[in-house]
């Protein structure tokens, strides 16, 4: 089995290619660039330095959220175009679930954590045993309080990772009280060889979809959705009090 994968969810731009118990290439780069002109580009030259021939691939894996707004819909517009054009189906890899398969085997709790501004993280909590990975929390959008809490409530030791461990490194110090750590640099941020590799599982399961019928999961509505839904329901008070 050969899967494609794009994950742009994030900060991190990445491409990958698994066949089977194999990562052929991976592209990854966290580096002052939009999505839009670095992933075509990347995806271009790891076909070109495996020899990928894109028809050879039995699916595209893509992290289709939550994340960043812009990024999904990148991310989701490529594999999209690809599925369509070359005829495959899509697996949409939850972002969280992906970005907590980067510790796959770790006997302690998994708590990925992506920043959602507004002191909210994409997260959720999973284990593994037995060789796979079991979802504790299943990915959500809620208050870096609320899943610290949860944490805590587990009692187990936790590992956090993810672009929002920066920003809320300082909460986590003051209130987590059992005992955890941070990922290290080379396995705490997206990898789309994690989504390939949790893409094959699900595609396994026959979980899969039409490029057609794909989108992006976004959790939560977008700023500009927030605030036109805000304006709306001030709106809707005022008229009504009148």
């Amino acid at each position: 089995m050969k899967i494609l994968a794009l994950d742009s969810s994030g900060l991190v731009a990445s491409v990958a290619v698994v066949e089977d118990d194999n990562l052929l290439g991976e592209y990854t780069i966290n580096y002052k660039k939009t999505h839009s002109q670095t992933l075509l580009p990347m995806l271009d030259e790891v076909a070109k330095m495996i020899e990928l021939d894109l028809n050879s691939v039995d699916a595209i894996a893509v992290a289709a959220g939550p994340g960043s707004f812009t990024g999904l819909r990148i991310g989701s517009a490529t594999a999209k175009g690809l599925g369509l054009a070359l005829d495959k189906p899509i697996v949409s890899v939850p972002t969280v679930d992906a970005l907590a398969y980067n510790l796959w085997g770790v006997s302690e709790l998994v708590c990925p954590l992506m920043d959602a501004r507004r002191q909210q993280a994409y997260t959720g909590l999973y284990a593994f045993f037995d060789g796979n990975m079991n979802t504790v929390l299943p990915q959500c959008a809620i208050g870096i309080d609320e899943i610290v809490a949860k944490v805590n409530e587990t009692g187990r030791a936790t590992i956090f990772l993810g672009d929002g461990v920066p920003v809320f490194s300082t909460y986590i110090e003051e209130n987590v009280k059992v005992p955890y750590r941070f990922a290290p640099a080379h396995c705490n941020k997206q990898r789309a060889a994690c989504v390939a590799t949790l893409g094959a599982v699900l595609f396994a399961q026959g979980i899969a979809e039409d490029a057609a019928a794909h989108k992006p999961e976004y959790l939560r509505l977008s700023q500009a959705e927030r605030e036109r839904k805000e304006r709306m329901e001030k709106n809707f008070q005022v008229g009504d009090v009148v």
